[in-house]
């Protein structure tokens, strides 16, 4: 009975634990520069590259909390949602720069300025091939 209680407690834990998020590097060299400026539209939308290099760094960074392939579980909001295009751009760029957080509590980290702005806008541009209604 012991052996099956802590059994227990070790898979809820693991299960419901998320721990620090360590984000991994995206090497972003291929994309054209766009400055040091945060800018409000996505330059990189349609493009090839940008849409391969923004799926492996949202599989690498934000499917932990977001789901894979965009696909939320229901920890995090499902990003398959976001309005697509220019309409979506601003908010999306917002939680990823600034992060979110309410009462205290962060609900997501700012990880704009670890990642850099290339790699935001790059996983933007892959999430909108993703749209869902």
């Amino acid at each position: 009975m012991a052996s099956v209680a802590t059994l227990a407690a070790a898979v809820t834990s693991r299960v419901t634990a998320h721990g620090n998020v360590v984000l991994q590097a995206v090497d972003t060299s291929a994309l054209p520069d766009i400055g040091e400026a945060w800018i409000e539209k996505n330059p990189y939308r349609g493009n090839p590259k940008a849409i391969a290099i923004g799926k492996s760094a949202y599989n690498q960074n934000c499917a932990r909390c977001h789901g894979l392939e965009g696909i939320s579980g229901g920890i995090a909001p499902d990003l398959r949602y976001l309005d697509v295009g220019e309409a979506g751009d601003a908010w999306y760029i917002q939680r990823y720069h600034k992060g979110s957080s309410r009462d205290g509590k962060v609900y997501m980290p700012p990880i704009g300025d670890v990642l850099g702005q290339k790699a935001g806008w790059a996983i933007r541009s892959w999430l909108d091939t993703v749209h869902e209604e």
